[in-house]
C-alpha cells in the first residue's frame, strides 16, 4: 500500500470514526410521555430536589406539579424549581392546583388568590392550570354544579390573560346522574371551549362507567390532556388498553399525555414509575 493511499485509508477512518462519536453523543429523542409529581408524593415532600433529579435520569420529558401553595411549588420558588426540572431535561408542562367554589362574600380574595397563582405558573413556564377536583357540594344539584360552571369560565378567562389554558381533572363521580344529567356532560356543556379544557383520567372515567372514545366522538378537541393511569404501576393490571386512547388522541384534542401512579405493587415509588415509563416507552403507539 502507497504511502498516499495509507494517508487516505486513515483519513477516512478518522471521520467514520468522529461521525460515530458524534452519533453516539446526540441525545435520544424523548417519547412524550409526562409525569404527574403526586406519583412520587412521598419524595417531593421529603427530598424534591433528588426526587427531581431520579425523574429526570428516567427519561419523563415534562412533569405536572402538585404541590403548589402560596406563592411556591414544594417550598422553592417558580423560577427556582423551574431551573431545577430544567436542569434534569425536563419541563413544567402543567399543574394541579385550584380554590373550591367561592360565595358573594370571598369571591374577591378568591381571585386575587388566582391572579397570584397564574403568575407564579407564567415564571415558572407551565402552559396549563389544571384544577383537580370540585367540593363535595357540587354534586347536590345542578344549580350549584352551573355556579361551578361559572366559576371555571371566569378562571379560565384569567389564565387565558396571560397564556395559560385552564383546564378539569376527573374522577368517578362525575360520570354520575344529577337531575336527569351526566355530571360531565353537563360540564362540558355549560363550560367555554375558549375558557376550560378536561384533562381526561383515562383510568377514573373507565372505573366511572364512562366510556372516553364516545366522549372523543361527542366533544372533539376538549380533552388537551390525558392522565394515563392504572389500578397501580401502568400496564401492571391487564385491564387498561391505551391504545385506542392514543390512536384517536387527535380526535380528543389530546397533545400531551401525562404518567400517574396513585397505588403501588414495588413498593417504591421512584421504581414504579420507572415501570411505568418503561411500559409505554415500548408501546409503538407512543409516539
Amino acid at each position: 500500500m502507497t504511502r498516499k493511499i495509507l494517508s487516505m485509508a486513515i483519513i477516512t477512518g478518522l471521520i467514520g470514526l468522529s461521525s460515530l462519536m458524534i452519533m453516539s453523543c446526540q441525545p435520544k429523542v424523548k417519547k412524550n410521555i409526562g409525569i404527574q409529581l403526586y406519583s412520587v408524593r412521598d419524595s417531593m415532600r421529603t427530598n424534591p430536589v433528588n426526587t427531581i433529579i431520579e425523574v429526570g435520569k428516567i427519561g419523563y420529558q415534562y412533569v405536572e406539579p402538585a404541590g403548589y401553595r402560596d406563592g411556591l411549588f414544594y417550598n422553592m420558588e417558580p423560577a427556582e424549581f423551574k431551573a431545577l426540572v430544567e436542569e434534569n431535561g425536563m419541563y413544567i408542562l402543567s399543574s394541579h392546583t385550584g380554590q373550591n367554589l367561592p360565595d358573594s362574600a370571598n369571591w374577591a380574595s378568591t381571585m386575587e388568590w388566582w391572579d397570584k397563582c397564574i403568575d407564579a405558573h407564567v415564571t415558572a413556564g407551565a402552559k396549563y392550570i389544571v384544577q383537580a377536583s370540585m367540593g363535595r357540594n357540587a354534586y347536590d344539584s345542578l344549580s350549584i354544579l352551573n355556579k361551578y360552571c361559572d366559576y371555571f369560565n371566569a378562571v379560565g378567562e384569567k389564565c387565558s390573560a396571560k397564556g395559560i389554558q385552564f383546564g378539569y381533572h376527573n374522577h368517578t363521580n362525575e360520570f354520575k346522574e344529577l337531575e336527569g344529567n351526566v355530571i360531565y356532560d353537563y360540564m362540558l356543556q355549560n363550560t367555554d371551549p375558549a375558557k376550560v379544557f378536561f384533562q381526561l383520567d383515562l383510568y377514573w372515567i373507565q372505573e366511572g362507567g364512562g366510556n372516553a372514545l364516545e366522549y372523543f366522538k361527542k366533544y372533539p378537541g376538549r380533552f388537551l390532556l390525558y392522565h394515563v393511569k392504572d389500578s397501580a404501576e401502568v400496564g401492571g393490571s391487564g385491564k387498561m388498553d391505551f391504545k385506542p386512547f392514543y390512536e384517536n388522541a387527535e380526535l380528543a384534542g389530546a397533545k400531551y399525555f401525562i404518567v400517574e401512579v396513585e397505588k403501588y405493587t414495588t413498593g417504591n415509588q421512584i421504581e414504579s414509575i420507572r415501570q411505568s415509563f418503561q411500559y409505554l416507552n415500548k408501546a409503538d403507539y407512543v409516539k
